[in-house]
């Protein structure tokens, strides 16, 4: 059965299409392919039995809600996480709300009031590493112990290790993308990193230069190398458009500047503003560099643009997600 997905706030008044189903819980930050593997066993269950296929997942991050002094980099706020978990075909995502009570709600009533009650579970796939309830008390065992008494199905997904034997985790991603290592990055999640944002009005100064962008303002959380990157930008529209983006504070021309994604589309005229855009990274270029005058910056911009043209010229989709998320027919 087809369904249309749905992004869901909230355990209470699940549409009754999607009650009786298979549910993966977890955070998700980055559907990489760690938690591809946790969401496939959901999936295989879920089309053996007919069933609907939900993630439930917390929102704010959790670590964000025990640690707000600490802001994390988010690989996949929430709309990009439900555009990720659309594409490698759920049928919805329930966002619940991590708030003092959620995190003071004993494992026992997590189970009878938010599993069975709201959302009619037939069965559960989490990760081996799971915790919930007050004290983190709440773990796979308890969960499997608790399906037998109110006659749910519990599946547990051990680690996964990339072809190297090391763990998959969003802390490594980060870190990789920290360090202005996309591609290796983009080898861990299954897809290439992708960036969600409004386009909007900048100082126009590339226009004057004949590199016209679209600017975007992310998140001061966004931990992103600074530097100049090969990227593809998708469209409201779902066009795709090779580019070349830098992402930092535009030493040359604006010192001290706030920290912006700028991305120049190839072979584009078109007014962008206003639009929310999808930038995928596939590759690091240079890092960022203040530049003799804007003589010296435009001729850059040029050898830039050449590099992130030949090396998008060779590129392949990683897995069916990538292909879904940054190589759609254009």
């Amino acid at each position: 059965m087809s369904r249309a997905f749905q992004r869901i706030k909230g355990s209470n008044g699940l549409p009754d299409d999607l009650r009786n189903g298979v549910v993966a819980i977890g955070n998700f930050d980055g559907v990489h392919r760690g938690h591809q593997s946790v969401l496939q066993r959901a999936l295989d269950i879920g089309r053996a039995k007919g069933e609907p296929v939900l993630a439930l997942v917390f929102e704010p991050h959790p670590r964000s809600f025990f640690r707000p002094q600490e802001p994390i980099f988010r690989l996949t706020p929430a709309p990009m996480r439900a555009t990720l978990l659309e594409a490698f075909g759920l049928d919805g995502v329930v966002e619940l709300a991590f708030t003092r009570d959620v995190a003071a709600t004993e494992p026992e009533d997590f189970v009878s009031r938010i599993l069975v009650a709201d959302l009619g579970v037939r069965d559960v796939v989490t990760g081996y590493d799971f915790h919930f309830g007050r004290a983190r008390r709440g773990d796979p065992a308890f969960l499997s112990a608790a399906g037998v008494g109110a006659g749910f199905g519990v599946s547990t997904v051990e680690a996964f290790d990339d072809e190297g034997g090391g763990a998959v985790s969003s802390t490594r991603i980060r870190s990789l993308l920290s360090a202005g290592e996309p591609a290796e990055a983009a080898a861990l999640l299954g897809y290439r990193f992708t960036l969600e944002a409004e386009v909007g009005r900048g100082k126009q100064l590339g226009r004057t230069l004949g590199f016209p962008t679209a600017n975007m303002a992310l998140s001061d959380s966004v931990d992103l190398q600074h530097g100049i990157y090969a990227v593809r930008f998708r469209r409201a529209d779902g066009s795709l458009h090779d580019g070349v983006a830098s992402f930092g504070r535009r030493p040359t021309v604006e010192e001290g500047g706030a920290v912006l994604l700028e991305t120049f589309l190839f072979d584009f005229d078109g007014d962008l503003y206003g639009e929310t855009g999808r930038v995928s990274f596939f590759g690091f270029l240079r890092p960022e560099l203040k530049f003799d005058g804007l003589a010296a910056l435009t001729a850059q911009m040029r050898q830039d643009e050449a590099e992130a043209r030949a090396l998008l010229a060779g590129v392949s989709p990683l897995s069916l997600l990538d292909a879904k998320i940054a190589f759609a027919a254009r």
